[in-house]
């Protein structure tokens, strides 16, 4: 089974960078694109950014769009969000996720997305 486990969030200073990872703890990665989200306190659980199984295709929210960059690395099991120019409203525990088997295509839709990790803390000082 698909489990989900992220890393590399903390604190970092305003205009800095910082990379997230999400391995997947299970004996095999499923064959399914995945995505990241983010939920600040008092807010909804938003999307961020999501890849397709294969790695070819990518989508991002407005927000981020010219700032963070998805990627994978199926040899790994590992999906990644290198984060940069990082501004305070991006202070949030950032959820990894990951449809079922089989459905490939990235997707902004929360709904769509079957698995998902416990989340990781990044804060951003002004």
């Amino acid at each position: 089974q698909v489990q989900l486990v992220e890393s590399g969030g903390g604190l970092v200073q305003a205009g800095g960078s910082l990379e997230l990872s999400c391995a997947n703890s299970g004996r095999t990665f499923s064959s399914s694109a995945m995505g990241w989200f983010r939920q600040a306190p008092g807010k909804e659980r938003e999307f961020v950014a999501s890849i397709s199984w294969i790695g070819s295709s990518a989508t991002y929210a407005d927000s981020v769009q010219c700032r963070f960059t998805i990627s994978r690395d199926s040899a790994k099991n590992t999906m990644y969000l290198q984060m940069t120019t990082l501004k305070p409203e991006d202070t949030a525990v950032y959820y990894c996720a990951a449809r079922a088997r089989g459905f490939t295509s990235p997707t902004r839709t929360i709904k769509e997305y079957n698995y998902w990790g416990r989340g990781n803390q990044v804060t951003v000082s002004s």
